[in-house]
């Protein structure tokens, strides 16, 4: 299966008690569904699991993957991405984007110019940011919200960002005056 065939659902944080259970931090819209797509796997699919979700803990699912019985086995999991085949997920919805589509795809500024490539996504707790890969070889981070990222073309293999100002660099006497 290759990387645009399966999507990262969750990622293993650890061990919960001590018959194999496993904390997963979800991906998923509603994070019971990551075992709503049939087996997950490993990013290489060497690893092909099961799963069964037990119960919630914070912010993290409990689940029960299949051949793993004790906690050393468990804890032995800890690190790594779960992945759903995509088609075993829903299609992406209007101004929905699953964040595989987005990274590499190229990074321009309002003018044309490539500004880098789009390396990651993240969530922190305030809300997605979107992580280029400058032309510099320096990362730089926007808000994944519509007035930093207001294009998202995906045929086009591009995003259009409008950096906040002073973000890239020092701040115009116009952006000033703003």
């Amino acid at each position: 299966m290759s990387a645009r065939d399966k999507i990262c659902v969750g990622v293993i944080t650890g061990a919960h008690g001590v018959k194999g259970a496993v904390r997963v931090k979800s991906h998923t819209a509603r994070p019971k569904d990551i075992a709503a797509y049939g087996p997950v796997s490993d990013e290489k699919g060497e690893q092909v699991f099961d799963i069964q979700v037990t119960g919630t803990a914070k912010d993290r699912v409990i689940a029960k993957l299949s051949g793993i019985d004790d906690r050393d086995a468990a804890e032995a999991l800890k690190g790594v991405n779960l992945f759903a085949p995509r088609d075993a997920l829903p299609p992406a919805g209007e101004d929905e984007f699953y964040h595989a589509d987005l990274i590499g795809l190229r990074a321009e500024a309002e003018d044309g110019a490539t500004m880098g490539t789009v390396r990651a996504l993240h969530d922190f707790g305030a809300g997605d940011v979107i992580e280029i890969q400058g032309t510099d070889g320096k990362p730089f981070v926007l808000p994944f919200t519509r007035a930093a990222v207001p294009v998202i073309d995906l045929d086009g293999g591009r995003i259009v960002i409008a950096p906040p100002p002073g973000l890239l660099g020092p701040m115009t006497e116009e952006e000033k005056r703003r």
